[in-house]
């Protein structure tokens, strides 16, 4: 696997208080890394040490196989939750100042801004404060400082917190976009379907120690466990046995899924020894199939049943 960040057995301690224990990550090049974890696992203080707000006490930081350092910082584009634009200072020369900041000249920096604020429909505000904006408004101007300078790595703490819907899907595709051209991104969020929707990789941080990582469909492959929802189509006089003859084979519970008819919906366990063919047969016995479909876990059933098993 190409990385292009790797943290290799990273601690970090504050007084008494361990944030980080040996912690390592590899994130691959060209994918959206989610970086996982209730509050106070340990994700912000790893942001912060990747984006060298902070220093590890132990362990190491490479990018693109080289040692962090300071002129890193360019090739990083930072979006944490907690916004930091200056609310009185006007967002056109706030946008062209924090651009230089990161390397680019002023003249290469208004070219960017124009396309990001022509591509996002916000150039009516660049003689505005920020103070002036929306909450959801201000979030646009700090999407468009974090990837404007074209980074290698992009960081993104919560980018969905204040947007509505229509504006959340909007920073989603521009995200995909920016992975397809090439850019990395890690990814922290505590909103699941946003990793379902957007993440290759995750990691999941717990009380400052790392309890799983890998390829998300790989880690799905894990942790499912033989089980299906199927719906029957039968006379309703037949519904009790045909349960209690399931129920005396398999681990059994109550299915919910939409559907247009009556029928017998269940959730089945087939064990680590069943055969989805067999209870497929079984089924067709009682009457006609009308719903079989494997249940995979989602990440947030993986996210809630490894931080339980960790306790």
């Amino acid at each position: 696997m190409n990385s292009l960040l790797v943290a290799d057995t990273v601690s970090k301690q504050f007084g008494n208080f361990t944030a980080l224990n040996g912690v390592s990550i590899a994130v691959p090049k060209g994918s959206i890394f989610g970086l996982l974890g209730p509050n106070g696992a340990g994700k912000t203080t790893l942001i912060r040490i990747i984006n060298q707000i902070t220093m590890p006490d132990v362990g190491s930081v490479t990018l693109d196989g080289e040692p962090l350092q300071q002129h890193h910082i360019r090739d990083i584009g930072y979006m944490p939750e907690e916004r930091g634009l200056y609310k009185s200072m006007k967002v056109g020369e706030q946008v062209l100042y924090l651009a230089q900041l990161k390397g680019l000249d002023k003249a290469e920096a208004k070219k960017r801004a124009k396309y990001w604020f022509e591509k996002l429909e916000i150039g009516a505000w660049w003689n505005k404060k920020i103070q002036e904006l929306s909450k959801g408004q201000a979030q646009k101007i700090q999407f468009v400082v974090t990837v404007m300078h074209n980074p290698k790595l992009l960081i993104f703490d919560e980018p969905f917190s204040g947007f509505d819907p229509i504006n959340a899907n909007l920073i989603k595709d521009e995200i995909l976009q920016l992975r397809d051209e090439g850019a990395t991104v890690i990814f922290s969020t505590h909103r699941m379907e946003s990793v379902e929707e957007l993440c290759d990789h995750i990691a999941l941080i717990h009380k400052s120690n790392k309890i799983l990582d890998g390829e998300i469909n790989e880690i799905k492959r894990q942790y499912r466990n033989n089980t299906f929802d199927i719906g029957v189509e039968m006379d309703a006089s037949a519904f009790a046995k045909a349960e209690t003859d399931l129920q005396s084979m398999f681990k059994v519970s109550p299915a919910e899924f939409k559907s247009l008819g009556d029928e017998l919906k269940l959730r089945i366990q087939l064990g680590e020894q069943g055969n989805s063919n067999d209870l497929l047969k079984q089924l067709q016995s009682y009457g006609q199939v009308t719903h079989f479909t494997e249940v995979i876990p989602s990440v947030n059933d993986i996210f809630i049943q490894t931080v339980n098993e960790s306790i």
